[in-house]
C-alpha cells in the first residue's frame, strides 16, 4: 500500500493543486485589479465595487449540488475540463471591457462556471484517498487558495505596475484554457481506469475504499442527508466562516494601499505574507489532523485566533499600521488553517451517494457567507470611511463560526454516548 500511496500522491497531487490554484487566480485577482485601476478608470464606486466583487460568489452558490452530483454519477474530469476552458476564458475577457454592465454579467458567470469545481474536486480526492489520508489530500487542494493568492499578490503587483489592469487579467486567464488539456490528458475519474496503477495495487485500493463504506449507514438520498443536524450546522458554520475569509481576501490589498507612501507593488508584497503563513498552517495542521485522527481540535480554535486577532486590528486602529498588520497576517493564516480537517469531515460521516452532496450544500453556503463578507466589508469601508466596522464585522462571523463548530462537536459526543441505533448515520 506504500507503494500505491506514493503514485498517488506524486501524480495526482500536484495536478490538484494546479487546478485549484488557476481556479482561485481567475477569482481573487479582481480585488488587485480594481485597487490598480479598473474601478478608476470605469468610474466604479466603492460600493460598485464590493458588489462586483462579490457578485462572483453569488453565482458560485447556484450551481454546487448539480456540480457535486455530476461529478459523482458521471465524471469530474469532464466537468472540470470544461469549467476550466470557460473560466480562463470569462476572466481574460474582464481585461476587454470597458462597460461596467460587462462587467456585470462576467463576474456572475465566472462564479457560475467555477462553481461546481470546488465539490467535483472533493469528489475526486475522495475515490482516490482513504480516511487516514484525506485530510492531507483536502489540504494540498485548497491549498492551492493561499499559494496562489501569495504568488498572484506580487506577480499582479508587478503586472499592473508595468502593462496596467487590462494585461492583468488577459495573462491570468489565458493558463486556464491551457491547462484544461493537460488536466483531460493526465487524470482518470476512478482508480479502476488508471494505466499507471497495476492490478494488484488497483485492487488494494478499492477494498480499502470499500470497507470504509461498508462502515457508513445507508443514506437513501440528498433529502435525508440535508436535513442532518451537523450538515446544517457545518453549513451555516460555513457560511460565517466564509464571510471573515472573503472579507480579507477580496479587501486586504486595498486596507494595506491605504497606508501613507504604499504603492502597488509593495501591496502586493505584503499582501502576501499572510497567505504564506496560511501555507505554513495548512500543511502542519492537516498532517496532525490525519496522524491523530481528530477533526475539531484543528478547526474551532483556529477561527477563535481570527476573531481575537482582527478584533485588536480594530483596537489598534490605523495609527499603528505595522501592528495591525501583523495581526491581520496571523488572522489570515489562522483562518486558512483548519480547510483540510474541515471537508474530511462529511466523507467520513455519509456514504458516497450523499457525501458530494451534502460537501457541495456546504460550499454553497459558504460562497452565500463571501458574497455577504466580500459585500458588506466594501460597504462598511465605504460607509465610515475606514476599516473598523469591518474587522468586527469579521471578528464576530468567525467567532459564531467557532462556536458552531463546537456545537457540532457536541453533538457527536452526545449521541455517541447515547449510542442511539435509530439515527440514520454517523454525525459529526
Amino acid at each position: 500500500m506504500n507503494q500505491l500511496s506514493n503514485k498517488r500522491w506524486i501524480r495526482l497531487i500536484p495536478i490538484v493543486f494546479i487546478t485549484y490554484s488557476l481556479a482561485y487566480l481567475d477569482r481573487a485577482n479582481y480585488s488587485f485589479g480594481a485597487a490598480g485601476g479598473l474601478a478608476h478608470d470605469l468610474n466604479i464606486t466603492a460600493a460598485t465595487s464590493s458588489l462586483l466583487g462579490a457578485l462572483f460568489f453569488l453565482g458560485y452558490f447556484f450551481f454546487q449540488i448539480p456540480g457535486a452530483h455530476y461529478a459523482e454519477n458521471k465524471s469530474a474530469k469532464k466537468l472540470i475540463f470544461y469549467a476550466l476552458i470557460l473560466w480562463g476564458l470569462l476572466a481574460s475577457a474582464t481585461g476587454l471591457i470597458s462597460n461596467v454592465g460587462l462587467l456585470f454579467v462576467i463576474r456572475f458567470s465566472l462564479g457560475v462556471v467555477e462553481s461546481a469545481v470546488m465539490p467535483a474536486m472533493l469528489v475526486f480526492l475522495s475515490h482516490w484517498f482513504t480516511k487516514a489520508e484525506r485530510s492531507r489530500a483536502n489540504t494540498f487542494l485548497i491549498l492551492g487558495n493561499p499559494a496562489t493568492v501569495l504568488w498572484m499578490s506580487i506577480v499582479s503587483g508587478y503586472i499592473l505596475d508595468s502593462l496596467g489592469w487590462r494585461w492583468m487579467f488577459i495573462l491570468e486567464g489565458l493558463p486556464g484554457v491551457i491547462w484544461a488539456f493537460i488536466w483531460w490528458k493526465l487524470v482518470c475519474d476512478h482508480p479502476k481506469d488508471a494505466k499507471w496503477l497495476n492490478s494488484e495495487e488497483k485492487a488494494a485500493l478499492n477494498e480499502a475504499l470499500q470497507a470504509e463504506q461498508k462502515e457508513l449507514k445507508s443514506v437513501k438520498g440528498y433529502g435525508e442527508a440535508f436535513r442532518s443536524k451537523t450538515v446544517i450546522l457545518l453549513s451555516i458554520q460555513y457560511a460565517l466562516w466564509s464571510i471573515g475569509v472573503y472579507g480579507f481576501v477580496m479587501w486586504l490589498p486595498s486596507i494595506i494601499k491605504s497606508a501613507p507612501n504604499t504603492s502597488i507593488v509593495a501591496t502586493g508584497w505584503l499582501a502576501s505574507v499572510p497567505y504564506l503563513l496560511a501555507c505554513i498552517l495548512m500543511l502542519a495542521v492537516s498532517y496532525f489532523s490525519d496522524k491523530w485522527q481528530n477533526r475539531k481540535l484543528f478547526v474551532y480554535p483556529f477561527l477563535l485566533i481570527g476573531a481575537v486577532c482582527f478584533y485588536g486590528s480594530y483596537l489598534l486602529g490605523t495609527s499603528h499600521f505595522w501592528l495591525s498588520f501583523i495581526l491581520l497576517t496571523i488572522a489570515g493564516g489562522a483562518m486558512y488553517a483548519p480547510y483540510g480537517p474541515f471537508f474530511a469531515i462529511i466523507p467520513e460521516i455519509l456514504p458516497r451517494n450523499v457525501a458530494g452532496g451534502a460537501m457541495a450544500l456546504i460550499n454553497s453556503m459558504g460562497a452565500l457567507g463571501s458574497f455577504v463578507g466580500a459585500y458588506i466589508v466594501g460597504y462598511l469601508n465605504d460607509l465610515t470611511g475606514g476599516y473598523g466596522a469591518s474587522y468586527n464585522f469579521m471578528a464576530i462571523s468567525l467567532l459564531l463560526s467557532a462556536i458552531l463548530t463546537i456545537m457540532a462537536t457536541k453533538q457527536k459526543k452526545n449521541r455517541e454516548k447515547a449510542k442511539d441505533t435509530t439515527m440514520p448515520f454517523q454525525e459529526l
